[in-house]
């Protein structure tokens, strides 16, 4: 809320804040052994971290910087935790690539762990059943297309990331049509997926090392390649008028700012 930004630094085991108006950015530690991979503002305006080294969903203050965890049952053993997101309820959802997504309540502490339906692979996540944890699958039309990672838009259509074969899909809950796209290029790897405020489609494109915008109602994509090679940008996240990248390959954070007709 306050225009800084918050990222992960997976290998170094800390939590980054950057103040985009001076450059500054701060380092917090999570402790020994910690390896966050994604993370998000929380309703509390907290910054919420799924981390796969410590194996707990993390929370870090804004204000004192004081780090909270919530540690996975040990029967679960290691999850390899990748996305969270938070429901209306103010409960957090989480996916775990060995297998698994769950649920923590912050207010009581209790945490729920479900199998996912085929097992290893669960990576991105945009919304669940809040009530009951059960899943239901939805196979996208591409064969073997290796879906990374999923977002709403403001009409509840699904947006899908499909690494291997390079679309980008839209799945409408309500009457369970897919829409597929493939990226422009010759070899197009699509990884990360984000929404904008206009219900523009933000994507990164691993063959193009480029993040790419697609128009839904021109069905068109306009290319923004990185001025340094293997950006690798795994991750996207944004506000009004800002589509924001990490650059994992470069250690940077990148930002496209739009106005709100473009």
């Amino acid at each position: 809320p306050d225009g800084t930004v918050w990222y992960t630094g997976q290998r170094s085991g800390v939590l980054g804040r950057l103040d985009p108006k001076t450059g500054t950015v701060e380092r917090i530690p999570l402790g020994s052994g910690s390896a966050p991979h994604g993370v998000i503002v929380g309703p509390d305006g907290a910054a919420w971290i799924t981390d796969g080294g410590l194996n707990a969903i993390v929370r870090v203050d804004p204000e004192t910087k004081v780090v909270q965890s919530w540690p996975l049952p040990e029967a679960r053993g290691y999850t390899n935790l990748n996305t969270a997101v938070f429901d209306g309820q103010r409960r957090i959802w989480f996916t775990g690539q060995n297998g698994i997504y769950g649920r923590l309540d912050p207010k009581t502490g209790e945490m729920k762990v479900w199998d996912a339906p085929k097992g290893r692979g669960p990576y991105g996540i945009a919304t669940v059943n809040p009530n009951t944890g059960s899943a239901r699958m939805f196979e996208p039309p591409n064969k073997e297309q290796g879906a990374r990672r999923v977002w709403s838009d403001s009409t509840g259509r699904l947006w899908i990331s499909e690494w291997n074969t390079g679309h980008v899909s839209v799945f409408n809950p309500v009457d369970g049509v897919w829409k597929t796209w493939k990226l422009p290029g010759a070899s197009p790897r699509a990884y990360s997926v984000y929404v904008d405020e206009q219900d523009k489609v933000w994507l990164t494109d691993f063959g193009a090392n480029a993040i790419v915008r697609f128009d839904p109602v021109k069905e068109s994509f306009e290319s923004f390649p990185s001025d340094r090679s293997g950006a690798n940008v795994r991750q996207m996240l944004g506000r009004k008028g800002e589509a924001w990248g990490a650059e994992s390959g470069t250690d940077r954070l990148v930002v496209i700012r739009y106005g709100s007709s473009s």
